[in-house]
């Protein structure tokens, strides 16, 4: 089906619902300075902000962060031919593949959350999303046949993972991986890991709408101060430290055919972009898990808060419906 198109406009480093608000340098003592340090990976702008009192080391240390993000996404694209995560679907079905430390641990822990989700994060989504991708850009919605063929080459039981061999295995034909619920999530978390073991705790990493948080800044010992807006107009405020948090919502990415409004986030029992979506928060230990659950959540709706992966006590859940 064919008809009427609108697209969404892209928004910049952050999402309008997440925003992370900062000191003023001016206001700091001269040996504590914030700099800000800003490279394109992954698809998005990744916005690096630390405190340290000299520009040359503070820019060492955020180039060798943004070399580590670089690295990952060299494992997890899937738009380079030459990733780790395409050699690896590129492999015949059935027969297991020695993977880097880096793709078998994301692998395991992604699978932990999909059975902690019920499915509804779910990595192996890699053909449903293709086929609307396809749809995004041509305004068509896939047909019932197209979507039959990717779900039946979906689904994380599919996915088998050897820990004492460090293989993956793709056990069905056209299988197809997709990290983008998880990736940026775990580049922010690593980067923000450069940035400690060369002496600067007092960090942040930005990747969209997902921020890896470090130490409090100096002078804010409650944290970094973030504001989310689900609503226009009904911010919220946190202050978070040594956490992550991650909105996921289609306030930024969504189309419009036929006068349906479908989100970018695949519903892995439809195989289309979702209806209704609503705009979810997570803050987590890490923004790796904040990025996966805020993602499965949108998916998932009111029923999210019941799961039992959300009872954890650092753990936070924010979620509106439209």
């Amino acid at each position: 089906m064919t008809g009427k198109v609108r697209r969404a406009r892209s928004g910049g480093i952050l999402p309008p619902q997440l925003l992370l608000s900062l000191a003023l340098a001016t206001l700091l003592p001269a040996q504590e300075q914030l700099h800000t340090f800003e490279e394109p990976h992954m698809g998005t702008l990744f916005t690096i902000r630390l405190y340290a009192d000299a520009e040359a080391p503070a820019k060492a240390a955020a180039d060798a962060a943004f070399s580590k993000v670089a690295s990952l996404e060299a494992v997890f694209s899937d738009y380079d031919a030459t990733s780790e995560v395409l050699r690896l679907v590129e492999a015949p079905h059935g027969k297991p593949v020695k993977v880097s430390a880096e793709l078998f641990d994301a692998t395991v822990l992604a699978l932990d959350l999909s059975k902690k989700t019920n499915g509804a994060f779910d990595i192996t989504m890699g053909p449903q999303v293709r086929n609307w991708r396809l749809a995004r850009r041509t305004g068509k919605v896939p047909s019932e046949t197209d979507r039959t063929a990717a779900q039946n080459a979906s689904g994380y039981p599919k996915l088998h993972a050897d820990p004492e061999s460090r293989t993956l295995t793709l056990t069905v034909p056209g299988m197809r991986l997709d990290y983008g619920g998880i990736a940026k999530g775990i580049a922010a978390d690593a980067a923000l890991s450069v940035l400690r073991s060369a002496g600067f705790p007092r960090a942040a990493v930005a990747a969209s709408g997902d921020l890896a948080l470090g130490d409090s800044p100096p002078g804010q010992p409650e944290g970094w101060k973030v504001d989310i807006e689900h609503k226009k107009g009904t911010p919220q405020s946190f202050h978070l430290k040594n956490q992550g948090i991650s909105t996921s919502g289609d306030t930024v990415q969504w189309i419009e055919i036929d006068g349906h409004r479908y989100s970018h986030i695949v519903d892995p029992r439809t195989g289309l972009g979702l209806e209704h979506a609503p705009v979810a928060t997570v803050i987590a230990p890490t923004a790796t898990l904040s990025d996966a659950l805020a993602t499965a959540a949108c998916i998932l709706g009111e029923k999210a808060k019941i799961l039992p992966v959300y009872p954890v006590s650092d753990l936070r859940l924010i979620l509106t419906t439209p």
